[in-house]
């Protein structure tokens, strides 16, 4: 079963994640095959640029704690994204929670539609967005990190975008960003990468310095007693014990 799927438009490649079992969670299998998917791009010429989006109402809902990938495959990944040498734009129509958070500050490029939602539930189920934070922290808004990751709330597009996790919200996402993708076609392949790499430089400082670490923390934690409780609860669809 291919989980991403693949279309071409006047050199943008459309990567769509599509399994809709898990609402789009970042499986093992979805990692490897979106990580092979940008590789190719990475390579192919006639590739001016990027969109990753998705089916279903859920862009991702995050790690599939059923199988979940390693974390050094979800840092790399991560890290792919936002050192690949093509911009990549993310078009979201629906709900991001946990590490499809981290999959959307990788990219250079953010629309979503009004009816979009974000949480990063993490402390809900006993771990913290440590390996995620490596594209958020340099690129968001620290004062609403520190709310949204220590509640775990839910917020909406108009919110992400004014936090800086969205570049802009519309409510036809697809006019939202034909500008966006005109652009881009217009530009030059050597200009697109060059002004990438200036602009991702502070993003990749923190990956090389903080990768081994965050990528230890959330070892760590996912092998916690509280980890254990918090995600047999949710999948048991009930309150961890710790509620009060």
């Amino acid at each position: 079963m291919t989980l991403i799927g693949r279309t071409r438009a006047r050199g943008v490649e459309t990567l769509t994640l599509d399994s809709p079992h898990n609402r789009n969670a970042l499986s093992a299998a979805l990692v490897g095959e979106l990580t092979d998917a940008l590789a190719d791009c990475a390579k192919d010429a006639d590739v001016r640029a990027i969109v990753l989006t998705h089916t279903g109402n859920t862009f991702s809902a995050g790690a599939d704690l059923r199988d979940p990938p390693p974390p050094d495959a979800l840092v790399a990944l991560l890290r792919q994204i936002v050192a690949l040498p093509k911009p990549v734009v993310a078009r979201v129509t629906g709900h991001v929670r946990a590490g499809g958070l981290g999959l959307l500050a990788a990219c250079d490029i953010s629309a979503a539609s009004p009816q979009a939602t974000f949480a990063f539930t993490e402390v809900h189920i006993g771990v913290a967005p440590a390996v995620i934070s490596l594209p958020l922290l340099p690129r968001t808004d620290p004062r609403a990190l520190a709310r949204y990751y220590l509640t775990g709330e839910r917020f909406t597009a108009p919110e992400a975008a004014r936090i800086g996790l969205l570049t802009t919200v519309g409510e036809d996402v697809d006019e939202a960003l034909t500008p966006i993708l005109d652009g881009l076609r217009r530009a030059s392949p050597q200009a697109l990468a060059e002004t990438k790499a200036l602009l991702t430089a502070k993003v990749l400082e923190a990956f090389d310095r903080d990768a081994a670490d965050l990528t230890a923390l959330s070892a760590r934690l996912f092998s916690s007693a509280q980890a254990r409780e918090g995600m047999t609860a949710f999948l048991e669809r009930r309150d961890p014990a710790w509620v009060v």
